[in-house]
């Protein structure tokens, strides 16, 4: 039992999580440095592992919201900065290889402003600073701005969907991955909501003598 106990706390370790949200990234990297993969071949998968991960780190909140604290959402609680990092680190892989699938300097700004280019460039934008402060110290540093500041990545995550879109013919694969993401807010405003309205006819309602 207790060497089980030890293999299971190294698997759960976060060490070997990272290694788990990599192993797409490192097979991909394998097809590409051998010739396999193309650079615009790596641009569909590293931009789908991108939105993947930033979904799950979004759902979190609303299913704490919806199933409360129970062992499994408090396990996804404790690796939503993971997720977050990560669907950051797929994202830099995408742009890096629409770069080098681009070539030059000039393509890239002729196509600049088609709203399938433009939304992506601007996801990347938001994403970048909700990166940076993906720790304790800009926690601390930032207080309540904090919150603030990682509510970007609502933003990021329509852009996203737009993006995704604008650039693919078929709209299945965007609404696959992003239709439960929406469901689940909006199953989060409407308990929130309902809690609040609770909360304020029980303070409303005459307290007894």
């Amino acid at each position: 039992m207790k060497v089980m106990r030890a293999l299971l706390r190294i698997l759960n370790s976060l060490p070997i999580f990272w290694l788990l949200l990599s192993l797409p990234a490192l097979v991909l990297m394998r097809g590409y440095w051998t010739g396999d993969i193309i650079a615009m071949d790596m641009l569909h998968p590293t931009g789908e592992f991108s939105a993947r991960f930033m979904i799950v780190a979004m759902i979190i909140s609303p299913l704490i919201t919806i199933f409360g604290n129970r062992g499994w959402t408090g396990w996804l609680l404790q690796r939503r900065r993971s997720f977050g990092l990560a669907a950051f680190g797929y994202a830099m892989l995408h742009l890096v290889f629409y770069i080098v699938d681009m070539e030059e300097l000039e393509p890239i700004l002729a196509e600049f402003w088609a709203p399938g280019i433009w939304t992506g460039w601007a996801a990347m934008l938001l994403f970048v600073p909700l990166a940076v402060t993906s720790n304790d110290a800009s926690m601390r540093w930032l207080k309540r701005r904090w919150k603030f500041l990682q509510r970007l990545v609502y933003g990021a995550a329509l852009l996203t969907l737009a993006h995704w879109l604008l650039i693919h013919d078929g709209m299945t694969g965007a609404l696959v991955h992003f239709i439960p993401l929406f469901i689940l807010q909006l199953l989060r405003m409407i308990i929130i909501y309902g809690r609040r309205k609770k909360n304020v006819a029980k303070a409303d309602s005459p307290q007894p003598q």
